[in-house]
């Protein structure tokens, strides 16, 4: 009897100390777990001592810290991406509808301050409704015509808006895009009815231009056309005067002929010439022309 009660005495007992071997590993993994922290890559750590956020921030790689004292939090450093949308009024009253979308990342030195005064959720609470407010102000400069032509000016102020107010907390703006603009169907119709009237407009100066050069070219075509026709005329004019000379002219040469200054006897030349034959006959002709 006192055999078994001292076996089951010691079986009591290892099963007791094995409880308690068991607990302290079980304690000493969740100290070991709980004394070390790894930070990723393209992520900062910020360190809290009951609460309390510590300047310095965890690079990247393994760090040890005091198990149930310190905490770390992990901010992301990398560039992260939102979009944002926004209802807005132009100058001129229009209503706007835009989408913005925006690349950001928090500075790594910045990581302890963004956290201590805004927290892990700093995309709802400072990002986004800035985005907004800075949409709201840059589109309530512009007409709702002048948001569409000068969309590049837009965007560079909305930006520079926006950068001004997220700064401060170590925030920096990598990319900034105007996704799309909307605006009601009352200024589509309208606009699309300006862009008509202006391509009929540019159109018909186009058809002034044209009709204007033909003009030109068929006033140069007449004119080419009739200085032709006078030339032809005055050769054929010429030639019928001549034509008509021949046809009344008799054969006989005439007696004197005068330049407008000098005159000069055929005559006489011919009196005065070696052929008696001709002298007689030039004689004879002088006579019958006197007679007559």
């Amino acid at each position: 009897m006192g055999e078994v009660i001292h076996t089951v005495g010691n079986t009591a007992k290892k099963v007791k100390n094995l409880v308690i071997w068991i607990v302290v590993a079980l304690i000493a993994i969740i100290l070991i777990s709980q004394s070390f922290v790894i930070v990723e890559a393209g992520h900062t750590g910020v360190v809290t001592t009951f609460g309390e956020v510590s300047a310095n921030v965890l690079t990247e790689g393994l760090h040890a810290k005091i198990p149930f004292v310190q905490k770390v939090i992990i901010i992301d450093n990398r560039v992260l991406k939102t979009d944002v949308e926004s209802t807005s009024a132009s100058k001129d009253l229009q209503t706007i509808y835009a989408v913005v979308s925006l690349n950001y990342r928090v500075r790594n030195d910045q990581s302890a301050n963004i956290y201590k005064n805004v927290g892990v959720n700093f995309d709802n609470v400072i990002v986004k409704p800035a985005v907004q407010e800075c949409v709201k102000s840059i589109t309530a400069k512009f007409t709702a015509e002048e948001l569409i032509t000068n969309r590049p000016i837009v965007s560079a102020q909305m930006e520079e808006a926006l950068a001004e107010k997220i700064n401060p907390y170590g925030l920096d703006i990598e990319v900034f895009n105007i996704i799309n603009f909307e605006f009601s169907e009352e200024f589509n119709a309208a606009i699309e009815a300006k862009q008509t009237a202006q391509q009929q407009a540019l159109k018909a100066e186009q058809d002034l231009a044209r009709v204007k050069i033909e003009a030109e070219q068929t006033v140069e075509k007449a004119r080419a056309e009739a200085e032709a026709y006078r030339l032809k005329s005055q050769e054929i004019t010429e030639q019928m005067l001549r034509m008509e000379y021949i046809n009344k002219w008799d054969g006989r040469l005439p007696t004197v002929v005068s330049d407008g200054t000098n005159i000069l006897d055929i005559g006489g030349m011919l009196d005065s010439g070696n052929t008696p034959t001709g002298n007689n006959n030039t004689n004879a002709n002088s006579e019958t022309d006197t007679q007559e």
